[in-house]
C-alpha cells in the first residue's frame, strides 16, 4: 500500500530502532527495564525497538488522547488507559512514535514522575522541530522533522495508515 509522500524510508527506520536499542542496551545493562508504550501509534515502534534491545525488558501500555481526529492536539488530555503495574522504583522507558507539541507527553511524565520510579526517560522515533510548546528531554531521538502531518509505522490520520511500512506525508486528497 502505498500512502502519501515518503519521508522516512522502511530501511531507514530500521537502522534507526537499530542503533537506538543499541545505546538503550548499553545504558540498561543490569537494570530492570520496563518500556511504556503510548497507545496506539507507540505499539509497532515499543515491538521492534524491543526486538533490537539486548535485555530482558517489561512491557506496559498507556493509552491518552489529545487529538480525536484532529491533525493538531486540542491541548486537552484525558487518560484512556492506565498502567497495569506499579513503576515505584523501577527505570522506566516512555516510548512514544512522534513528539510534536510535547502537551501530551509533558503530562504523561508528570503523572508518571509522582509515582516514584528509578529512573524515567523517553524515546521517541520522531521529533517534530521547533514546534514544542514545552521542552521536553528525550534522551534517546530516531529523527528530527518539520512541521508536516505524517502517517505510517504506526503513525495514524483518523485510525488509518497505522500499517504503512514507512513515514509519509499526507495528501489533502487522502484526508
Amino acid at each position: 500500500m502505498r500512502a502519501g509522500r515518503e519521508l522516512i524510508s522502511a530501511d531507514d527506520i530500521a537502522a534507526k530502532i537499530a542503533s537506538m536499542g543499541a545505546e538503550i542496551t548499553a545504558d540498561y545493562q543490569g537494570r530492570d527495564l520496563l518500556m511504556v508504550a503510548v497507545l496506539k501509534g507507540a505499539f509497532i515502534v515499543m515491538a521492534d525497538l524491543a526486538r533490537a534491545i539486548d535485555l530482558p525488558v517489561e512491557f506496559d501500555f498507556m493509552a491518552v488522547s489529545s487529538y480525536g481526529a484532529a491533525t493538531q492536539t486540542s491541548g486537552v488530555v484525558r487518560i484512556l488507559k492506565d498502567l497495569d503495574q506499579e513503576i515505584a522504583e523501577r527505570d522506566v522507558l516512555i516510548v512514544e512514535d512522534i513528539i510534536d507539541s510535547g502537551l501530551t507527553l509533558n503530562y504523561l511524565i508528570k503523572s508518571l514522575r509522582v509515582r516514584r520510579p528509578a529512573s524515567l526517560e523517553v524515546a521517541a522515533l520522531l521529533v517534530k522541530q521547533d514546534i514544542q510548546s514545552v521542552p521536553i528531554d528525550v534522551k534517546y531521538t530516531g529523527f528530527t522533522i518539520g512541521p508536516e502531518f505524517v502517517i505510517g509505522y504506526g503513525l495514524d490520520y483518523a485510525g488509518k495508515y497505522r500499517n504503512v511500512p514507512y513515514i509519509g506525508v499526507l495528501d489533502e486528497h487522502e484526508r
